[in-house]
């Protein structure tokens, strides 16, 4: 009996402070002017973007025919869907080739595009920004990210003298690049080892992304330990993995939308979701359209039907193994 009071309360004190965390501000709910698709602020940059936006692996997956990739894309921003996310390592490039497609004929220019590139030193962060431009045919990136921070070593070569920053900055000082953020899966203190090195050198990240789901909020959590850094200093959260690569929805403990839902009832500005298909595109359109902020009742439920699969990250692969650590397999990616 008081084992089960301590989790009812547990989970009372992350449902309540995930309501606490909620998009309550005026500005986070912009979206819900009638007939428009639900949009955010991206932190401090005053950006808005869908709330929910389209995840650029998936987009060349080897059972995604390139015309249906496109026709995803432009089905994604002709429905309101702007934030559009990519990577330089992504299918050997071809994801970011297809999202280059997509985006002609008009569709660049009612798009915030967003992709990562690998490289710590400047020499190979450099050639993948440029590399990236070309195969995504545009002559500016909106947002450029960091890509697996997965290292604690990770945050000392990128901003050491000859890191991969230089080449982002200059990059954007040439308006190739637009704001700077950062990405990784792996663990939260990384994710703060990342923040506090950026704060050394007088640097604020314009964006973060981190696995924000029902699964995360038991164990190692981004949501607990880095959400509310980056809410205090106005930095853009992008929210990813909200099925863990659908492998969440293995446990059969919450559907695709409560997924969604969750990720979304955080303050997040975007929660990026793979589609390798019009039926999930429409699946998220429709999350995102139907989303109402979720009370700490509904919360506290979610909450509990998945705390028992969420023990030891079973279901959180990208934290526990090195499944989905591409520059792990791949280390001459990093330069």
């Amino acid at each position: 009996m008081e084992d089960s009071t301590v989790e009812r309360r547990r989970f009372l004190e992350i449902a309540t402070g995930a309501s606490m965390l909620a998009g309550v501000p005026s500005d986070i709910h912009a979206g819900d002017v009638k007939g428009q698709f639900p949009q955010r602020r991206l932190g401090h940059t005053g950006e808005m973007v869908s709330m929910v936006g389209l995840g650029g692996y998936h987009l060349a997956r080897p059972n995604v025919e390139e015309a249906e990739s496109i026709r995803i894309v432009r089905a994604a921003i002709d429905n309101g869907l702007n934030f559009l996310d990519n990577c330089w390592d992504y299918n050997d490039g071809q994801s970011e080739v297809r999202m280059g497609k997509a985006l002609r004929d008009g569709y660049r220019g009612r798009a915030f595009l967003m992709t990562k590139i690998d490289g710590r030193d400047k020499k190979t962060a450099a050639h993948q920004i440029e590399e990236s431009l070309r195969r995504l045919e545009t002559d500016h990136i909106d947002l450029l990210q960091f890509h697996e921070i997965i290292r604690m070593t990770d945050a000392d070569r990128i901003f050491a003298a000859g890191g991969a920053m230089e080449a982002a900055l200059d990059a954007k000082k040439a308006g190739k690049i637009r704001y700077i953020g950062f990405t990784g899966h792996k663990s939260p203190d990384i994710h703060l080892k990342m923040l506090q090195t950026a704060a050394e050198h007088h640097f604020r990240f314009d964006s973060v992304q981190m696995p924000l789901n029902v699964m995360d909020a038991h164990y190692n959590s981004f949501e607990m330990k880095v959400l509310p850094v980056l809410v205090r200093n106005d930095i853009g959260v992008l929210g990813m993995k909200p099925m863990g690569d659908h492998i969440i929805l293995e446990s059969k403990t919450a559907t695709p939308i409560e997924c969604l839902h969750y990720a979304m009832n955080l303050q997040t500005s975007v929660v990026i979701t793979g589609c390798d298909s019009m039926r999930i595109l429409d699946q998220a359109l429709q999350a995102a359209r139907s989303f109402r902020p979720m009370k700490p009742a509904e919360v506290e439920s979610l909450l509990a039907k998945t705390a028992q699969a969420a023990q030891n990250g079973k279901y959180e692969q990208y934290k526990t193994t090195h499944t989905f650590d591409g520059t792990y397999q791949n280390p001459q990616w990093l330069g």
